[in-house]
């Protein structure tokens, strides 16, 4: 597949409508660029909670049969790429558990980065877990509470962990949305006439006819009940730590993330890119999906026009089968393929969102090139990315980060291209509302605003550099060896 970071997981919930299950089940087809490992959906009827999930799509978990079987005025959903846990069903979600304080069904986008302490703590106590992803944590905690009622649970629980969260969970009569006090993942609220709607991305409003209201605040839990949504704080304020890369690629562009509409923001970062990195040329090619907005705002700070020079295959599934005679970049060409009218002889400006390893964009200038283009300049619209991310994304070991080991010319001398630029760090966070007083930049600088727990096997992977805010949480900066280059201290 193309070289991006993975997509995280996707959470949609809706109380008080008659076909919840069926709004849910749409809600997520929306949310499916999410995750595409596995789908969930549980619902209840005032009475009694169900659960139906099954690795695959959207459209390969349900069926109308499947639907049926899920009745009730309220479900939660979730699409799920594993960052914690392995990809297999028993880690799918919604997870579903019947204990002291009722039925409870928890759906996550997020990474709990104190997972493994928590588990370790909780196996000894005589926990027993099914799965092995983080979100079980929570549920474990939330079973074991002693205080009065699942939402006061639900809180006493997500006191006790660090990292990023965006819940939607549900009791067999109340809807319930949290996230976390740094408020790294997304999660909006909105009205279906009488219904209520708590999901990862107002595009899964926009499928069923809901209007966006607001955002869960970071620290906020609300509760939706037959007598409205309640708003509790309970946890203490904490530095904003939106994840900027929701905005960069994550996000779908007709969405309204943090707030912002993720399309002008993307619009935005190619227009700063012009006005940073212009070059002269006769064109300007996005690759397809994620660098089309860019492009655009590229084009319009230009004055270059923009033509869709790469076309993309949308009816390539996850897998496919390579002929025996080895076609060269095959996996690429499968997906994508260029217009020879519009790249021959001309000066192209490939517009790309971001670069991971560097592998695809090598292969898509080559692809350029071989189309008959005269230069190929390549501009990507967001910082180098040097460090991998810890709060609910799948990135690659910051060895296999290209732009953590090598510079600007060394990259360009690979792509194989006439030039290379990316997007400034200023350029990115004046993009978006607040700067960097609001978002997590760490995949750009490497400091990390939560600390992480010293056995963590998954953390070692550089040196860790954390901001005041986690070192208030009395865990100091962490001094990591190399253990890809030193195999004594591996």
């Amino acid at each position: 597949m193309f070289d991006k970071f993975r997509d995280e997981c996707g959470v949609f919930g809706i109380f008080g409508h008659p076909e919840a299950s069926n709004l849910a089940y749409l809600g997520l087809y929306a949310l499916q660029h999410r995750g595409q490992e596995s789908a969930g959906i549980a619902a209840s009827d005032g009475h009694l909670v169900r659960v139906s999930k099954a690795m695959g799509y959207v459209n390969e978990a349900f069926d109308t049969t499947t639907l049926a079987r899920l009745p009730g005025r309220m479900a939660v959903g979730h699409v799920r790429y594993s960052t914690a846990g392995e990809s297999r069903l028993a880690n799918a979600q919604p997870i579903l558990v019947d204990s002291v304080h009722g039925q409870f069904a928890v759906t996550h986008n997020g990474n709990i980065v104190n997972a493994t302490e928590l588990r370790d703590s909780l196996v000894r106590l005589g926990a027993i877990f099914q799965a092995t992803t983080d979100t079980e944590v929570i549920v474990h905690l939330f079973a074991r509470s002693r205080e009065e009622g699942a939402a006061a649970a639900i809180i006493d629980a997500l006191a006790q962990v660090r990292g990023a969260y965006s819940l939607v969970m549900m009791t067999k009569d109340r809807l319930i949305g949290a996230r976390d006090p740094h408020g790294f993942r997304p999660l909006a609220i909105g009205r279906l006439g009488d219904a209520w709607v708590i999901c990862s991305e107002t595009c899964a409003m926009d499928l069923i006819g809901a209007t966006y209201l607001r955002d869960v605040e970071p620290g906020e839990v609300v509760v939706v009940s037959e007598h409205g949504l309640k708003s509790i704080r309970p946890f203490p304020a904490a530095p904003k730590a939106q994840c900027i890369f929701e905005h960069v690629y994550f996000s779908r562009p007709d969405s309204y993330v943090f707030g912002e509409s993720v399309n002008e923001t993307r619009t935005e970062f190619g227009r700063k890119l012009a006005r940073e990195s212009g070059v002269d040329a006769d064109v300007i090619v996005p690759i397809p999906d994620s660098g089309v907005c860019g492009a655009i705002g590229y084009s319009e700070a230009s004055g270059i026009p923009m033509r869709m020079g790469l076309i993309r295959n949308h009816y390539v599934g996850r897998t496919f089968i390579e002929p025996q005679q080895s076609i060269r970049h095959f996996g690429v060409r499968v997906k994508l393929n260029p217009v020879r009218s519009i790249l021959e002889g001309q000066r192209v400006v490939l517009v790309d969102d971001s670069i991971v390893r560097g592998t695809t964009s090598r292969k898509i200038v080559r692809m350029v090139r071989s189309a008959g283009a005269r230069e190929v300049h390549m501009r990507i619209s967001c910082p180098p990315t040097i460090s991998p991310c810890f709060y609910g994304v799948d990135t690659p070991r910051r060895s296999e980060l290209i732009a953590a080991t090598h510079t600007i010319e060394e990259i360009r001398k690979y792509l194989n291209a006439d030039s290379v630029a990316y997007l400034s760090l200023d350029g990115l966070t004046g993009s978006v509302r607040g700067g960097r007083n609001n978002y997590c930049t760490s995949c750009y600088t490497g400091v990390y605003p939560v600390a992480f727990p010293r056995n963590e096997e998954a953390y070692l992977q550089l040196a860790l550099k954390l901001t005041p805010a986690a070192e208030e949480l009395d865990s100091p900066t962490i001094a990591i060896p190399d253990f890809e280059k030193d195999p004594v201290a591996r």
